[in-house]
């Protein structure tokens, strides 16, 4: 690839990713993308509705995507357009550290950053909790869980928290509200992110479960928040 000096990402997480590593790279970002709080780039649309000719505009040597969070027609038609695109795909903490390396590499970072080494570090330290089984909504109305194969999921687990739907037939399954109060979970793991639950919007439902409101972006988002998420997770779910 010639050398990189545009970058357009479409993903929250990598963009705090370049932002923390290689600032002066960023030239658009969605407007999901909060993180650094003082981050200014133009914004491109959402995640799954990119403003694909402003993205076009700002000639971009290269887009940054994900394959759960950009939709295949997006990423297409940028491709047509004649745009580089690197799509991730994160689902464990092992690929996540992979794939921030390769992102990285292409956008022509030379060593590795700090915060990347703290983050292998700060989970390789983790000595996991008590063994709890929950249940881990990520929306409402209708309600939605984490299913297999989520990187949510590798999280918890490596946190003593073992996903009561983690062998589900899918990745996000709706399950009625009934089903998940019988399921057996010791616990309800309620993040702030896709669905913004809080104190008085989640717990409730559970009838007496114990419920852990947790940071969605130490539960998803994989990039510099990982050197914190360690302890801010078990903190939350204690």
């Amino acid at each position: 690839m010639a050398d990189v000096r545009r970058v357009v990402s479409l993903v929250p997480s990598l963009t705090e990713t370049v932002a923390a590593t290689a600032p002066g790279l960023l030239v658009g970002a969605t407007n999901w993308c909060t993180h650094p709080a003082a981050l200014d780039v133009t914004r491109i649309g959402g995640t799954k509705n990119p403003d694909v000719a402003a993205v076009v505009a700002l000639r971009p040597d290269l887009v940054v995507a994900n394959e759960e969070e950009n939709r295949a027609p997006d990423l297409a038609a940028l491709r047509a357009a004649g745009l580089e695109v690197l799509v991730t795909e994160v689902r464990t903490l092992e690929q996540a550290f992979a794939e921030l390396d390769r992102v990285l590499a292409a956008c022509g970072v030379r060593g590795r950053p700090r915060w990347l080494d703290e983050a292998e570090a700060a989970w390789a330290a983790l000595v996991p909790g008590p063994c709890r089984r929950a249940v881990v909504p990520v929306w409402r109305r209708p309600w939605m869980v984490l299913g297999r194969d989520t990187f949510a999921g590798d999280l918890l687990a490596r946190l003593g928290v073992a996903n009561v739907y983690a062998g589900h037939a899918e990745r996000y399954p709706r399950i009625p509200l009934d089903e998940l109060r019988a399921s057996g979970a010791d616990l309800v793991v309620l993040p702030d992110e896709p669905y913004r639950f809080t104190a008085d919007d989640g717990p409730e439902a559970f009838d007496g479960l114990p419920a852990a409101l947790v940071d969605g972006r130490h539960l998803t988002w994989y990039g510099p928040s990982l050197a914190t998420a360690p302890g801010a997770l078990r903190a939350a779910l204690r």
